[in-house]
């Protein structure tokens, strides 16, 4: 059992970590989603550089420093997490299809802000409405029904096999990408670039580039990697648009579940990042030593 698994390994989550793993606590980072900040050219308003730093090199001593530290960070994609019979956490990670699961006192989402959420026209339109971000929390709605999960990655099967034993169908939409894998005969795949989601009140239909059209009673919208607000909705956690809700203490409003970096809105900058993952750490440090 470990103290506390962080999910994401930029400047916040490595912070939380650097602070818990001198405290003798045991702790796990597990990454795999692209961080924005690797993206960053040039970095001269961050302390204690002299001369200017690219985003990735930032990123990278982090982790050598975090690695230095004795904390172990996994490449792997967390597709899950629930809660255990225990009272605590247990996240599932997959890498090249094998999956493992770990389990922890304390939880930390630190993987940024979504950004690569398709502009499909309809999609904002019927959230609550037929489109769902959350298998788990939305399944029993559609018992018997036919159903689409747009995504086309691990955490999208992760979703679908919340759906099948519940769900009459379900259509994978992978928005013109590519798809081999082999599905569940209750599964069909759809490579077709989707144009638009109709409906009246609710979902109805979704209407392709190439004219065809498909019925459907729901969608849900599973692309890419889970960021830190997907998961923070399948386990009650409180969201603001697309940012996780904390106190000052980083705290979700689930016990033990925290937040902090980007993922928590605000001023979207390495410092703030830092600053939040320190109290993260101290604040579960505090918490631990005192049980």
């Amino acid at each position: 059992m470990l103290d506390c698994i962080i999910i994401g390994s930029g400047p916040a989550g490595v912070s939380a970590g650097l602070y818990m793993v001198r405290a003798g606590l045991k702790i796990l980072i597990i990454s795999k989603s692209e961080n924005a900040l690797e993206k960053a050219e040039k970095i001269e308003n961050y302390y204690g550089f002299e001369n200017p730093i690219t985003g990735k090199e930032l990123i990278q001593n982090g982790i050598h420093q975090a690695k230095r530290l004795g904390i172990e960070i996994l490449e792997k994609e967390v597709v899950a997490i629930k809660f255990s019979d225990d009272n605590c956490f247990e996240i599932t990670a997959i890498k090249q299809n094998t999956q493992e699961k770990y389990k922890a006192k304390n939880i930390i989402l630190a993987t940024g802000v979504s950004r690569n959420k398709s502009n499909i026209k309809g999609l904002k339109e019927f959230e609550g409405r037929g489109i769902s971000y959350c298998a788990v929390c939305d399944a029993a709605f559609y018992k018997d029904r036919d159903v689409a999960i747009l995504g086309s990655g691990d955490y999208a099967m992760q979703e679908m096999k919340e759906l099948l034993p519940i769900v009459h169908s379900v259509t994978l939409l992978t928005n013109g990408k590519e798809f081999t894998k082999k599905m569940d005969s209750k599964v069909q795949v759809n490579t077709k670039k989707i144009k638009q989601i109709h409906g009246n009140r609710r979902v109805e239909e979704i209407k392709f580039e190439d004219g065809t059209s498909l019925e459907i009673d729901g969608i849900f919208i599973a692309e890419g990697v889970a960021s830190s607000v997907d998961f923070a909705k399948k386990i009650g956690a409180k969201v603001n648009g697309n940012y996780i809700v904390v106190n000052e203490k980083m705290e979700t409003n689930v016990p033990n579940l925290y937040a902090c970096g980007d993922c928590t809105g605000g001023i979207l900058q390495i410092a703030k990042a830092v600053y939040e993952g320190m109290v993260a750490g101290l604040e579960i440090i505090s918490k631990l030593k005192k049980s």
